[in-house]
């Protein structure tokens, strides 16, 4: 493949050099000859094995702490520094420190594997360079380190064409098992050397990653601010003093890089300058207090992007091999990276006043396959940064080709080249290995620029999340980099627009060709369909809101979080985050309800049942509809049918209570539902269900027609006595029926019209029966209180 092209092209030295360090060469060779063969006494091999251990090192541990300067030149003196020590069990006498130039390696794989076994034994070691470039220690204590530090003029190497030579730390000594000397430990590295300008330099693109993990949660305030409410307090360390954020930010602005930035951790550094709080694990929040270290870093990142090239990511750096594999059969997630898209350059141009580019796309790793390439492009990036050990060169080109590919379709591949991109992922903690990190990337570029005379353009697209010393070690490589001779600077737009090379690769590797290791990491189908619900919930709950945007934009944001990429190896802490979100969207969706309701009592054929509807947000909510429905119409009917709606508003804070009519068509018991619903018909928050007992004649109904019933009982009799006295009277009178004039005239029951006078005052038909008026209402005036036990309803 050409990304592990080997051809190496040469550059031609002066004439001077060349024969001064030939003739020194073949001068020293039978010497050399000698010394390239591991030193060895008359102990056997046995004896030498016990001198290293099962990976080939030596019992002496050698650490290259420095390697000053990485990238040297005539007149230079390099200045090697670090520790030797003793991991055997026997005191080593005798020993010394010193340097040792190996042979040129021409192929880039030759630095590979020259790397892999860095400090073992078992391989030839070249001569040292001897005299006074060496450092003794008289012993050297099992289990004590030793600091050496040896300066050696870079004309004493004898370093010969322009190239990558191995070069060597060697601690030599013996033992009291072995007293003769011999080599028991050492540490190779490589000493670029380009002492002249190339004639063709490589274009190297540097990317120049601010990315971190999710910060911010969907909750805020209630108050108009909508103070943000953050997981914890890890990006306050991030952005402060001497935090990995904060060393990216410094270190960057000093090089000439392209910046690749996550929107969200602008928005959330941002949110951090302003009044903002802190979950706590008990789901309590405190106070965050580092606004003036937000304030500070956004104002260093300004400055420092202020006249740089910005590549601004979709918001909150979404998966997009996960949203590929697994989440484009889920309904609405293409949406998400669309949203996040569309968000980003906003964000960058408020935080930062400055316009970025939106148009790259970078699965992870720069892994990809036609999934990934059209999910990327879907939401209108039309240019994909991919890695070389992905999109594997198969034109059998000698050397490694330039980042550009076109694939089709308008879409540009930007190949990142894979040994550069990875030279820093390992651990970078001792000092050791980032200066062997240092010096490899170093000899990968120069012997990547001597395969040809063609001028290229070079991506090296490094981790999303470098560790502080990993990003020191890229900023160290970088430096010497800008420094050196066969490479110079170019921003990420050029190197896509650079012509391709004719015998690259433009074919996009397989699905199946995805690594299975980052398969695994992927977000998984029940994640995007939990943040389809999530969305689904949103947005029934959105279309009831007076100012919907409190609540889409805090939730919106969230659920691009829930599909970022640094979610990968952390599918715990993925799956809660989510669900919190969808547990808070609940929680606030449950703040409009109906108010539960007891079983209630109708008495007579109608009567006006009150529902009240609570609205505890901060908001007002409009366009619901409040639904009634009886579960047995034919006793119980809601507005003259089977159910009745209204339309509902309600302030926010408040309560409103809506009445409905009934009406009864049989004695018994009927259950009634009452539910909220939006405008377009979907169901909204839980039911209220709640018995009501229809009684077409109530006690106090009987009691009222007892009573008429009693008077009209009464009135008969009294009729009946006042007829029998009157006829007496008129018989003891002579029974012609005439009265006494001036004689008082006997009550006459009926008045003038006929009807029967009670002495309540009221006339009632002689022989009819009274009829009772439908009694006064018996219920209290409505309130917005839960109904009680065994409630009555307003007639």
């Amino acid at each position: 493949m050409a990304e592990a092209a080997d051809f190496q092209g040469t550059s031609p030295s002066p004439a001077r050099r060349w024969l001064r360090r030939s003739g020194a060469l073949l001068a020293g060779a039978p010497l050399l000859a000698g010394l390239l063969l591991p030193a060895a006494g008359p102990a056997d091999a046995a004896g030498q094995d016990s001198l290293q251990d099962a990976s080939g090192a030596g019992t002496v541990s050698v650490a290259l702490d420095d390697l000053s300067p990485s990238v040297p030149t005539d007149g230079d003196t390099l200045t090697v520094s670090g520790t030797v020590t003793n991991n055997g069990k026997q005191t080593v006498t005798g020993a010394h420190v010193g340097l040792r130039v190996g042979p040129q390696l021409t192929t880039r794989s030759d630095i590979e594997t020259a790397a892999k076994s860095s400090d073992s034994l078992q391989l030839a070691t070249a001569a040292e360079v001897g005299g006074k470039y060496v450092e003794k220690f008289p012993k050297l204590t099992p289990g004590v380190a030793e600091h050496f530090s040896i300066s050696v003029p870079v004309d004493k190497l004898d370093l010969g064409d322009d190239g990558v030579y191995e070069f060597a730390v060697s601690l030599s000594g013996q033992t009291s098992a072995q007293q003769w000397d011999q080599v028991l430990g050492i540490q190779r590295t490589f000493l670029p050397w380009q002492p002249d300008e190339a004639d063709t330099k490589t274009k190297t693109t540097f990317l120049w990653p601010l990315v971190s993990t999710v910060h911010m949660t969907a909750e805020t305030g209630s108050n108009n601010q909508q103070t943000p409410v953050f997981l914890n307090d890890d990006l306050a360390k991030e952005i402060a003093p001497g935090g990995r954020l904060d060393e990216m930010l410094t270190l960057g602005k000093e090089l000439d890089v392209t910046w690749v930035i996550d929107p969200d951790l602008l928005a959330s550094v941002d949110a951090m300058t302003g009044t903002y709080r802190i979950k706590a694990a008990d789901n309590t929040t405190t106070v965050g207090t580092h606004q003036a270290i937000a304030k500070q870093w956004l104002a260093e990142l300004q400055n420092a992007v202020a006249d740089q090239e910005v590549v601004a990511l979709p918001f909150a750096d979404p998966d997009l091999a996960s949203l590929a594999h697994n989440g484009t059969t889920v309904t609405g997630s293409l949406s998400h990276l669309k949203e996040a898209t569309d968000v980003a350059a906003t964000t960058v141009q408020t935080v930062l006043h400055v316009t970025p580019d939106t148009d790259f796309a970078w699965p992870v790793n720069g892994a990809v396959d036609a999934s990934i390439v059209k999910v990327a492009t879907s939401a209108g990036a039309d240019k994909v940064i991919a890695r070389s050990d992905s999109f594997q060169e198969t034109g059998g080109l000698p050397y490694t080709p330039s980042a550009a590919r076109p694939i089709g379709g308008g879409t540009t591949a930007v190949v990142a080249d894979a040994r550069l991109s990875t030279a820093f992922q390992g651990d970078l903690t001792r000092a050791s290995d980032s200066t062997l990190a240092v010096q490899q990337f170093l000899a990968q570029s120069l012997a990547l620029n001597a395969q040809t005379d063609k001028q290229r353009s070079i991506v090296v697209a490094p981790q999303r999340m470098p560790t502080t010393r990993q990003a020191q070690a890229m900023a160290a490589a970088l430096t010497a980099l800008e420094g050196g001779n066969w490479s110079q600077s170019q921003k990420l737009t050029a190197a896509a627009k650079a012509k391709p090379d004719a015998g690259a690769t433009t074919k996009v590797p397989s699905t199946s060709a995805y690594p299975s290791s980052l398969r695994k990491q992927e977000l998984s189908r029940p994640a995007f369909e939990q943040i389809a619900r999530t969305q689904d919930a949103l947005d029934n709950f959105r279309v009831i809101l007076t100012n919907e945007s409190r609540v889409v934009t805090p939730f919106g944001r969230a659920m691009n979080r829930e599909m970022s990429t640094s979610w990968r190896g952390s599918p715990g802490a993925a799956a809660s985050f989510r669900t919190g979100v969808e547990d808070h969207l609940g929680e606030l969706t449950s703040q409009v309800k109906l108010i539960d309701k007891s079983p209630t009592k109708l008495s007579g054929r109608s009567a006006t049942i009150p529902v009240t509807v609570q609205n505890n947000l901060v908001q007002g909510v409009q366009h619901l509809v409040l639904r009634l429905t009886s579960s047995n119409p034919t006793r119980l009917q809601i507005g003259g049918k089977a159910y009745y709606e209204q339309r509902i508003t309600v302030s926010g804070g408040h309560s409103t209570t809506v009445k409905f009519t009934t009406s009864a068509k049989a004695n018994g018991q009927a259950t009634v539902y009452a539910q909220l619903y939006t405008e377009d018909g979907q169901e909204y928050g839980n039911s209220v269900s709640f018995d009501v007992k229809v009684t077409e004649f109530t006690a106090t109904v009987m009691l009222v027609i007892g009573g008429g019933f009693l008077l009209l009982v009464l009135a008969g009799f009294r009729m009946y006595t006042q007829r029998k006295r009157a006829a007496r009277e008129a018989e003891e009178n002579g029974g012609d029926g005439a009265t006494d004039e001036g004689a008082e005239e006997p009550e006459n029951p009926e008045g003038p019209d006929g009807r029967l006078k009670e002495e309540s005052g009221t006339d009632a038909r002689a022989g009819d029966p009274v009829q009772p008026s439908d009694p006064t209402p018996d219920t209290a005036a409505e309130s917005a209180d839960p109904s009680g036990t065994g409630e009555r309803v307003d007639r």
